[in-house]
């Protein structure tokens, strides 16, 4: 497929229109109707995608930043008008492509004195292809050349190095299914988080960016040193910026508005004591604002690479800087790395749940249609409150997007996929197991078996049936458990678990070390 963008080197497009004017015209073929409605029907796709461009240097001119998207989406519409052009009997190419030449003019027009402000910019390199050097550049030249191309705020903050580069590298090899996991989890969550980074004027790509490091986007993860959520705040840090434990048994770390306003407030104020410098605020994030404080007080006027304050954080803050960066670069810059992130429909929205359902059941009802994973941790992401496994009342009002709340009133309500979601979660492992012995001894006398009275085989008369001993055993809360995982592992009754030791719904909250009284378990 053939890719035009706004700011393409001009010399390509010499060529490939030199070569469509050598190819025989549209017009000498036989055109059928039917390829004169679809010819007509691209040339109405076109002039639709040229208005939605103007429309888009309009809302560029005003300083709106849907004005960048709006463009670019305008231009790939343009992309797929053309390639189908070029296959299509009767359509002709040189007339669609005289409004791109159109647009063209009109983009450098407008830019050209953003050229003399800039010096010596080249308006049609959009920065595509920032590995596209000159073989004649030097080995110790190339890392220059290679320097962020300033179309993004994001790209004038930070430098574009061979660090960056290596960490860009493991993200697209290794670390590959975690940036497009982060990516998708970051667009179901996007309106709870970018609103408070927007407010704060800070680069959505490097919101991004620190929550793919931190956590992938799953709002319920943990780590070892006790950082919580989305964004991986600490306790005491958490505490500062408003997080923690909300009386309900919630922690709302695990929050992502909450985490989002935190990370945007801290953020800001990591970059207004270290002079606006991303670097350092992000290793400031994951090694403690109080050493990145005392390097850079130590080391005035000298950046994050320079290598007397490098060597001054531990190995963790060297990775976390530039693989931060890297994700944030590639959020902004996918297609010059050939990197596809998917079309995710996150338009936010509500449902009611006309049944008490766990998000494991709907998780099933849902399915997965539009998605390679299904729903289920774009449903625990926006409705942190809830376990996976922990029933949901009637009536309440969950979060979840429009597609999700038009297939759970589809799907989830009632009908046979209903029906079959409620029958899996409620299947119990122990039903499937057989129990008694099988006695290959033949009973002598007149035996009559009482049904579902065990008897004496000498007297063939009913043995009284003797209660099972309650076995009221403890338990210590480990790392990463929670009360669901406990019932779980222990077969044990949620609601009689959580009773019994005085935990309140619909947190069920414990805390690691705390010791719990194992009762209702099967196990």
């Amino acid at each position: 497929m053939f890719f035009f963008d706004k700011k393409t080197a001009a010399w390509p497009w010499l060529a490939f229109l030199s070569l469509l004017l050598m190819a025989p015209p549209a017009l000498a073929q036989r055109v059928s109707a039917r390829d004169r409605a679809a010819a007509e029907a691209l040339e109405q796709r076109m002039a639709a995608a040229e208005k939605r461009y103007r429309d888009a240097l309009v809302l560029t001119a005003n300083s709106d930043p849907k004005g960048q998207a709006e463009s670019d989406q305008a231009l790939e519409d343009m992309e797929d008008v053309l390639d189908a052009c070029l296959q299509q009997r009767g359509c002709q190419v040189h007339t669609l492509l005289s409004a791109y030449k159109r647009l063209l003019k009109q983009n450098v027009d407008a830019e050209s004195s953003a050229s003399e402000e800039q010096g010596d910019v080249d308006l049609l390199d959009d920065g595509t292809d920032h590995a596209v050097v000159a073989a004649q550049i030097p080995e110790a030249a190339r890392a220059a050349a290679l320097l962020n191309d300033q179309r993004h705020a994001f790209d004038r903050m930070v430098e574009y190095n061979p660090a960056v580069q290596a960490s860009i590298r493991r993200w697209l090899t290794d670390m590959r299914v975690a940036l497009i996991t982060s990516y998708e989890n970051y667009q179901y969550m996007r309106a709870e988080m970018w609103p408070s980074w927007e407010r704060n004027g800070l680069p959505e790509a490097l919101l991004f960016g620190i929550m793919a490091k931190e956590s992938n986007g799953r709002v319920h993860a943990s780590s070892r040193a006790g950082a919580a959520g989305p964004m991986q705040f600490m306790p005491a840090t958490g505490r500062r910026f408003g997080l923690g434990p909300d009386g309900t048994g919630f922690d709302t770390r695990f929050d992502p508005r909450a985490a989002g306003l935190a990370s945007a407030e801290y953020i800001n104020e990591r970059m207004r004591f270290l002079n606006n410098n991303i670097e350092f605020s992000l290793a400031a994030y994951n090694g403690g604002e109080g050493r990145a404080q005392r390097v850079y007080n130590q080391y005035p006027g000298r950046g994050f690479w320079d290598e007397v304050v490098y060597n001054q954080f531990p190995g963790e803050t060297k990775d976390y800087v530039p693989m931060v960066i890297a994700a944030a670069w590639l959020f902004l810059h996918p297609k010059q790395y050939g990197l596809e992130f998917p079309k995710v429909e996150a338009q936010p929205a509500t449902f009611k749940l006309a049944k008490s359902a766990s998000i494991y059941e709907l998780t099933i009802c849902l399915g997965n249609g539009g998605t390679r994973d299904g729903y289920m941790r774009a449903l625990r992401n926006l409705n942190p409150r809830y376990e996976a496994e922990t029933w949901i009342p009637a009536g309440t009002t969950l979060n979840g997007t429009s597609r999700i709340a038009n297939l759970y009133n589809r799907h989830c309500v009632s009908g046979p996929r209903a029906d079959l979601a409620r029958t899996l979660v409620t299947a119990d492992l122990n039903a499937a197991i057989t129990r008694g012995s099988f006695n290959p001894n033949v009973a002598v006398g007149d035996v009559t078996p009482v049904a579902g009275v065990p008897t004496t085989v000498a007297s063939g008369t009913p043995e009284p049936a003797k209660p099972k001993a309650k076995q009221a055993r403890e338990y210590r809360i480990a790392k990463g458990d929670t009360l669901g995982r406990v019932a779980q592992r222990f077969q044990c009754d949620l609601k009689q678990l959580a009773r019994a030791n005085g935990l309140r719904a619909p947190g069920y909250s414990v805390r690691q070390g705390q010791t719990i009284r194992l009762e209702s378990c099967r196990k």
